[in-house]
């Protein structure tokens, strides 16, 4: 192994990391339930879910034997002309889960092509209806939607992970961050912004794409439905498509099945991934309505300029439908729930740390932000070292983990987290 991790280091290239002085990396044996077993044979509980993914934890056997059964039929045909009972199938679950006016389901490759696909629908759906000057794009600081260019543009352009291309993104219009914090009326700060932004650029908005109630990784914010109450009504007098992004939050990350229904507001669009699978492959939906789908329709194309390879892959759809069907048979609510209250019990000591500036939690998910950015490669070593799998980014020290865990292995994440911050 010692050859291999010679050439990672020397030829493979991490997300966000430098090639000429890269983060350690660990290798990984095997991973189940909610271990990692690393090669060297540390069992590590898992905290991050693999970037927020494998809700039901590594290895399920339902998944496992969902993919199986799917290999022995096929594993890939393309979409273009052809369809199959995964597609079909998945199709018909999401509808259902969703809004009912949430009709018409798009299956791309990764989250960040479903805001591609969701950005692309509402730019066609403004041409479709006549409003040839609704170009634009807005959305409200501290967001993030992806690593792909049009996802980059609506992403955060100074504190975010893109502001090195800001100069050549194409030019969104940034809301402040919401002050409307969680169960709050809207703040007035807000109100005033929200307006306006409409006063100005309104007449050239074709969409707002935001992250409900909770802003990922660029930042870990929470904030208040009822700034979506306010979002929704802008858009709606002034002609303009309503995206959330629940990439992150969707699947019951947040206590409800989706963000959007901590709130009486139901988006135009809405991005999912990342759970949809279970965290086994990648996979994205974009799901609109039928106004949306006539609109891009109506356009001059006469159809959705969109396609990728991948699309519907029938072994992902299968592999999504088994998710999807583990969640509607299983007690997430419950379980999450439970997460919930013990990382509020469990993460409150770490106000008291001098290194500590705020802790949040929302859900399944905990976040301690520091006062100043950590030692990534320092404080991964001491997880390591304390039998934990917990990814820090920034000065956010974050758990989102698989809802089947357990309370005494969730005390080894909140404790291994209050150790080395203090």
């Amino acid at each position: 192994m010692k050859a291999d991790l010679q050439f990672d280091r020397d030829h493979l290239w991490h997300p966000y990391t430098s090639t000429t002085h890269p983060l350690p990396c660990y290798p990984v044996a095997r991973a189940e339930g909610v271990h990692i077993e690393l090669e060297s044979g540390e069992r590590l509980i898992d905290g991050m879910s693999s970037w927020w993914s494998t809700i039901h934890g590594y290895s399920h056997p339902v998944l496992v034997n969902a993919a199986k059964a799917q290999l022995d039929r096929m594993s890939h045909v393309m979409f273009g002309g052809l369809t199959h009972g995964p597609a079909t199938a998945l199709g018909q679950r999401l509808v259902a889960m969703t809004h009912p006016s949430l009709t018409k389901v798009f299956l791309a490759d990764s989250g960040s092509v479903s805001v591609e696909v969701a950005l692309k629908m509402a730019l066609q759906y403004q041409q479709g209806c006549g409003r040839r000057d609704k170009t634009g794009l807005m959305t409200i600081l501290g967001g993030y939607h992806g690593d792909t260019f049009a996802a980059m543009s609506v992403c955060d352009p100074v504190n975010g992970m893109h502001g090195l291309f800001r100069d050549i993104l194409p030019k969104a219009q940034f809301l402040p961050r919401p002050q409307t914090g969680l169960g709050e009326p809207l703040h007035p700060e807000d109100r005033a912004a929200i307006d306006a932004a409409m006063a100005e650029h309104a007449a050239r908005t074709a969409a707002v794409i935001v992250e409900p109630m909770v802003q990922g990784a660029g930042g870990m914010r929470f904030y208040g439905a009822a700034y979506l109450d306010a979002l929704r009504e802008a858009c709606d007098r002034h002609n303009i498509v309503l995206i959330f992004d629940e990439i992150a939050t969707g699947f019951g990350r947040t206590g409800e099945l989706f963000a959007y229904q901590h709130s009486n507001v139901v988006p135009d669009i809405l991005c999912l991934g990342k759970a949809l699978t279970g965290g086994t492959m990648t996979l994205a939906a974009t799901l609109a309505s039928d106004a949306i789908a006539e609109g891009v329709c109506a356009s001059e194309a006469g159809v959705f300029m969109h396609g990728p390879t991948f699309m519907g892959n029938p072994l992902a759809c299968a592999v999504a439908e088994a998710s999807m069907g583990l969640l509607a048979s299983g007690d997430w609510q419950a379980q999450v729930r439970q997460i919930e209250a013990q990382l509020q019990t469990e993460l409150s000591p770490c106000r008291a740390l001098s290194s500590v500036a705020d802790v949040r939690v929302f859900g399944a998910i905990g976040v301690v932000e520091t006062t100043t950015a950590v030692d990534v490669a320092a404080i991964q070593k001491r997880f390591v070292a304390d039998g934990v799998w917990i990814r820090p980014f920034g000065k956010l020290v974050y758990i989102m983990p698989p809802y089947i865990i357990t309370p005494e292995q969730l005390t080894r994440l909140t404790g291994a987290i209050y150790r080395a911050l203090s």
